[in-house]
């Protein structure tokens, strides 16, 4: 992985390389049925409702988060988290990254809900509502620590003194939001003090072809704006004005996020419906054994 661009968003990194799953990878079968898979393991199993109102997830225990450790002294010099995660993603034997180009945004602000009622905080469903207001949150990757825990309680300390690191989000096109990757005792203990956690964002961007299209419709835009007959007292004021919005859309085009990649689920539906039974058992036993 090499760095493509630095920008107002955030670095641009390129991946290269032939287009192989990634150890960390979504698939998908007929449309609704969706898996996470991680080094060959399912670890998430997503359905879309049938009236595309909604996805119902189901997790299990296993992941592995593609970054090492945060030490509390590297946390405390604040370094450069977005080229740091990035070096340490293209590093990792069980991340995300596929060819292409890869964005590392950074925020901090976020609308209430992202981290309140659109935060999945149940283990291991959850139901992502896509009803009048769409839901657009935050699922975590493995069950969350209790805000009380030994971890959480150290890491709250780092909040208060500005010093926490922040957590890493994948944006998912299929969840029309993001999983969390690494960092979630971060954010349990960053809630917890009332704080929205702050986050590096990983993302796909658009690849070349998909990007030669969108500034050709753009020319073509401009083109006809450069000659459009503009009504009123300053029409070429009008037409500066458009040509500065067309510029400044074509500035972010190659910051967009993209869709998400997803491989086809070997096996099909019938598999996905026979890994959600294993999944089940799995849960039936997790009961017994609590019951015992």
């Amino acid at each position: 992985m090499r760095l493509f661009r630095e920008s107002p968003f955030g670095p641009v990194y390129r991946v290269e390389g032939p287009t192989e799953p990634p150890a960390l990878r979504w698939e998908m079968a007929d449309g609704r049925r969706v898996l996470l898979r991680q080094s060959g393991r399912p670890l998430l199993l997503a359905r879309v409702d049938e009236d595309r109102g909604g996805v119902r997830l189901h997790r299990r225990a296993g992941y592995r988060s593609p970054l090492p450790p945060i030490r509390a002294d590297e946390s405390r010099l604040l370094p450069d988290w977005q080229h740091r995660y990035a070096d340490r993603l293209a590093a990792s034997e069980e991340g995300p990254l596929y060819p292409g180009r890869w964005t590392f945004g950074t925020r901090d602000v976020f609308p209430p809900y992202v981290w309140g009622e659109d935060f999945v905080t149940e283990w291991p469903y959850g139901h992502l509502d896509w009803g009048k207001d769409r839901w657009n949150g935050v699922v975590p990757s493995r069950r969350l620590s209790a805000p009380d825990a030994p971890r959480v309680k150290a890491y709250r300390k780092q909040a208060r003194d500005g010093t926490l690191a922040p957590v890493l989000l994948w944006w998912v096109t299929a969840l029309d939001g993001w999983l969390l990757l690494d960092g979630h005792d971060r954010a349990v203990a960053a809630l917890a003090e009332d704080r929205a956690p702050h986050a590096v964002v990983l993302a796909a961007a658009e690849d070349d072809e998909t990007l030669a299209e969108r500034f050709a419709a753009l020319s073509e835009q401009e083109e006809e704006v450069r000659t459009r007959a503009f009504r009123g007292p300053e029409p070429e004021r009008q037409r500066t004005a458009f040509l500065r919005g067309l510029d400044d859309y074509a500035a972010a085009i190659p910051y967009e996020e993209a869709r998400t990649r997803a491989w086809p689920i070997p096996g099909g539906p019938a598999q996905w419906d026979a890994w959600m039974l294993e999944f089940r058992h799995e849960r039936d036993r997790d009961r017994d054994d609590q019951r015992d």
